[in-house]
């Protein structure tokens, strides 16, 4: 099966999915790459054209090991004429658990086929020099596997004749799904340290959610941030912040216990 066009669909608010499925479209050497960013607040009202007779690689964050709900409705956005497609998600070294599974039949509930899916390990979205998790990840070695995971996939593709020769890949995870309760998290969010910003504008067009507003001071909606932490990360004056006592108590246990490097997995 030949496959000259590589498309790259991802909620990717810090990056790091971003980089990863850049990782492996370059090691499928594929002649074009396209890009389709689902991150930002205007793909929820932008219909995506259909695809099909190419490959897609579909990436989202994991959030409680769930996929992103943000992500979700953009993702069924995109619909497909049976298009193979690699389902990827990326995680901040705890666990994955449903995700991937998930993400797989969301695909293929839109007209994709997948055929192959992996799990990589992102910087964790409350990371920091003094409470470390995954830092700098996808780091050198991750990217050397995403590679190594697209020239697997062109290989496979390369030994069928057509889509109708592949078969689904077998994920891993279960249904239904982990229970998702987010309900004590609904009033936490970032917060700006009035002292130390500037009012530069930069956390705001970054916000997955549109959360953010830069009036007199920088305003935000707690029952809308997703506690991405985009806007954290990006921050020039490291005026944005999450420090509450509910979150910091998780984020130290989770530091605690997790700090054992994970490797990618994959599937195919």
């Amino acid at each position: 099966m030949n496959v000259k066009t590589v498309t790259l669909a991802y909620y990717s608010p810090t990056k790091t999915t971003q980089k990863i499925l850049q990782g492996i479209a370059e090691g499928m050497h594929a002649e074009n790459v396209r890009h389709i960013d689902l991150t930002l607040p205007e793909t929820q009202t932008t219909p995506q054209d259909e695809k099909e007779g190419d490959l897609i690689i579909i990436g989202a964050p994991v959030y409680e090991g769930r996929v992103a709900q943000t992500a979700i409705p953009r993702l069924q956005q995109i619909k497909a004429g049976k298009t193979p497609a690699v389902v990827v998600v990326l995680y901040g070294n705890r666990d994955y658990e449903d995700a991937l599974l998930e993400l797989g039949d969301l695909t293929e509930d839109v007209g994709f086929l997948p055929i192959a899916g992996g799990a990589f390990i992102g910087e964790h979205s409350f990371a920091s020099e003094t409470r470390p998790l995954a830092n700098g990840r996808p780091d050198d070695q991750d990217m050397a596997k995403a590679r190594e995971f697209g020239s697997n996939i062109r290989t496979k593709l390369d030994n069928v004749a057509s889509i109708d020769d592949a078969v689904r890949v077998e994920l891993p995870g279960n249904t239904p799904y982990i229970f998702r309760d987010r309900s004590p998290l609904a009033d936490r969010a970032a917060t700006t340290i009035e002292e130390t910003c500037t009012l530069c504008g930069t956390c705001a067009p970054l916000c997955p959610v549109g959360a953010i507003t830069i009036e007199d001071t920088v305003v935000t909606d707690n029952l809308a941030c997703t506690l991405c932490n985009a806007c954290v990360k990006n921050c020039p004056t490291g005026a944005r912040v999450v420090d509450d006592p509910m979150l910091n108590k998780i984020v130290n246990w989770v530091c605690k216990n997790y700090q054992a490097r994970r490797e990618p997995e994959i599937f195919i």
